[in-house]
């Protein structure tokens, strides 16, 4: 860590925020309503169906640039990926109208809560005069998501998949984001919970990376590691020394 730091980035999905209950568990829940036929082991199949679904899905990333087109694009991108799960869990007779239903509840942030820490450590970080940006691969809802749960005004800027045109760990998306600030990439810290998207994705791009591991479950010599938010600030007194 040789250089101070002027930008700090952050994923945003179970880095910032988390989904109230579990993925699969909404899932699962809205499409009992729909007509879906629940078997015993269902939570479990639906749980390992996704994983495999995004395992072998395309990144988020789409050749359209008007914001009409984007929606509609990161929308058929999430379709493939549920009716994917379904094919193998069990379609049922009105997927379609399950599928917008989901589809909008992922948008309200009702159903995502704050992890405890996240308004007080980013407020703490401004007060450093450091700008603040987002890096993800959440699609457009974000926006509504951030709004909703009031983050949304702490952060300089959000970089998203879908409109950047490049999907992290490629380095691009983070370049995309060190241009919005006009920093170079060693005066940028990036903080996610996937070791692959931000991790090694932003040390490619040439940035700081710190691996945000709230359950303890990575040990690794090589990457610096914290447990929650409020333990990047010895992190960053590091920098100013």
């Amino acid at each position: 860590m040789s250089s101070s730091i002027r930008v700090v980035f952050f994923d945003a999905a179970d880095t910032l925020f988390h989904v109230h209950g579990s993925v699969a568990e909404i899932y699962l829940r809205y499409a009992v309503e729909f007509g879906f036929a629940q078997k015993p082991d269902s939570l479990a199949a639906i749980r390992q169906a996704f994983s495999r679904a995004f395992r072998e899905a395309s990144p988020p990333v789409f050749a359209a640039v008007e914001p009409v087109r984007v929606k509609q694009s990161e929308r058929l991108w999430w379709f493939d990926i549920v009716h994917h799960v379904f094919y193998r869990v069990g379609m049922f007779e009105r997927f379609d109208e399950f599928f917008d239903h989901v589809f909008r509840v992922f948008e309200n942030h009702r159903s995502w809560r704050l992890f405890p820490e996240t308004a007080s450590a980013l407020t703490r970080l401004k007060a450093r005069d450091l700008e603040l940006g987002i890096i993800s691969n959440f699609d457009s809802r974000l926006f509504n998501v951030m709004r909703g749960l009031g983050i949304s005004e702490v952060f300089d800027t959000v970089t998203i998949s879908s409109l950047a045109q490049a999907a992290k760990p490629a380095p691009k998306i983070f370049q995309i984001a060190l241009e919005k600030h006009a920093v170079d990439p060693g005066e940028a810290l990036h903080i996610g919970d996937s070791f692959r998207d931000d991790v090694e994705g932003a040390r490619k791009a040439g940035l700081h990376a710190v691996l945000l591991d709230r359950e303890g479950r990575r040990q690794q010599a090589d990457v610096q590691t914290i447990k929650n938010l409020e333990e990047l600030f010895p992190l960053l007194d590091r920098f100013e020394e």
